[in-house]
């Protein structure tokens, strides 16, 4: 019998379509098909200059005081089964403390929530939250798998623009315009993954503000939580917490450079407890109690790598990052067709305009991706990703040497491809 007759005996054959929905917002879709355009058989090393993975570069080599912390826990041999309760208090503990010193009030472990990395704490909240006929305030540019997890979940997502002329700060009025009441909360990510900027305490004071007079809870993904390098500090959402309810998300993955270890967390910053009383706290560690914990040795070390961290490593890879971020800026402006409306003060990433009229055979941001990594084995990612058509991420957590080799390329690509009518 044919594929399409026979599969009507299968009560799995139509699978969820939420899942495909949720695939086609992916970022590792695009990178998939940027492999597929490399020649990695050719005479020149790849350059990935479109994923924010520092670990395989030398000079992002996380804390030594890290690594003998875990490797501690597993000689041990205290650690090898499933978390106990004792294990999980004092990881949350620490993390509490951790999160404790940036703000004006204390958390104690229990407004601590343990997750598999950032993208659990992503997925958990959506769980939470996710339910027809409700909406979510997304940024757009953003990371896409809030946006994944939210339509999963049969959430409305509705997207509030960043302004580059203003530093890619939030455009409220425009958040003022598409709240409504089904809409539970407004997602903000800073400092920001893809723009690379970091918000100050008056404009984070301002979202909180509207936050609270439109009665919706803050979501602040803070992965990127103090790798900072600009002339703006980083200030925690959660220090507004007075204000406005919020979640805080965050991992050890970008700042301690160790994005495989699998750590991260929700953090509840409530002073008044709305929260607690709308249930919403309740739910969250329901949903925790269905989900796998971080790996038990990694939630033994965590006290020790929070408490044990010298401040000389963080100091280094800010240090670093602000050297590469300089570099990357400095070579884009080299490049005629392509412009960086604000110079990034945080986290691996800039957002950069293609201009497509400057360049010949090139359609769109996708087309000079592929074509970049098939003729120079560079890649980027298109903004199109990221709901930003003919944009560019770049990720500039690398080698010096080798972002520079990388930009060399993107450079020579888009001379070779100039238009010759302009």
């Amino acid at each position: 019998m044919e594929g399409g007759r026979s599969s009507r005996r299968w009560r799995f054959a139509s699978p969820n379509p939420a899942v495909a929905a949720a695939g086609e917002r992916s970022v590792r879709r695009y990178l998939l098909d940027l492999h597929g355009c490399l020649d990695e058989r050719g005479p020149r090393p790849v350059i990935p200059l479109s994923v924010g993975d520092p670990s395989s570069c030398p000079s992002f080599r996380t804390a030594p005081e890290a690594v003998e912390a875990v490797a501690t826990a597993l000689r041990s041999g205290e650690f090898d089964g499933y978390p106990s309760r004792d294990t999980n208090l004092a990881a949350r503990r620490a993390v509490a403390e951790y999160l404790s010193c940036d703000l004006p009030y204390k958390l104690s472990p229990d407004d601590v929530l343990l997750t598999s990395g950032c993208t659990q704490a992503i997925e958990t909240v959506m769980s939470v939250f996710g339910q027809p006929g409700v909406n979510i305030l997304l940024p757009r540019p953003g990371y896409p798998k809030h946006e994944a997890h939210a339509v999963f979940h049969k959430m409305e997502v509705r997207h509030y623009d960043l302004v580059p002329e203003r530093g890619w700060e939030v455009d409220l009025e425009a958040v003022e315009a598409l709240a409504d009441e089904n809409t539970v909360a407004i997602v903000i990510i800073n400092p920001n993954n893809p723009c690379g900027s970091v918000y100050t305490y008056e404009h984070l004071s301002k979202i909180a503000d509207t936050a609270n007079k439109l009665g919706m809870l803050v979501i602040a993904d803070e992965v990127y939580g103090h790798l900072v390098y600009g002339s703006t500090p980083f200030v925690p959402m959660g220090v507004f917490g007075e204000t406005v309810p919020l979640l805080t998300l965050g991992a050890i993955s970008k700042r301690w450079a160790v994005p495989g270890w699998r750590f991260g967390w929700i953090a509840i910053c409530d002073q008044k407890c709305i929260l607690k009383e709308t249930k919403v706290f309740h739910s969250l560690r329901s949903f925790r109690m269905l989900t796998g914990d971080p790996a038990t040795f990694v939630l033994g070390a965590i006290p020790h790598i929070m408490k044990n961290t010298n401040d000389e490593f963080f100091s280094k890879i800010i240090k670093l990052l602000k050297e590469t971020a300089e570099i990357c800026y400095s070579e884009i402006k080299e490049i005629n067709c392509i412009t960086c409306p604000h110079k990034p003060e945080g986290s691996f990433f800039m957002m950069v305009k293609l201009d497509i009229s400057q360049l010949s055979d090139i359609s769109d941001d996708i087309d000079f991706c592929r074509k970049l990594a098939k003729e120079e084995s560079v890649m980027v990612l298109p903004g199109t990703a990221l709901g930003m058509e003919n944009w560019l991420r770049i990720t500039f957590a690398s080698e010096p040497p080798k972002l520079k080799q990388g930009l060399e390329r993107v450079k020579s690509f888009c001379q070779r491809h100039q238009s010759q009518v302009n």
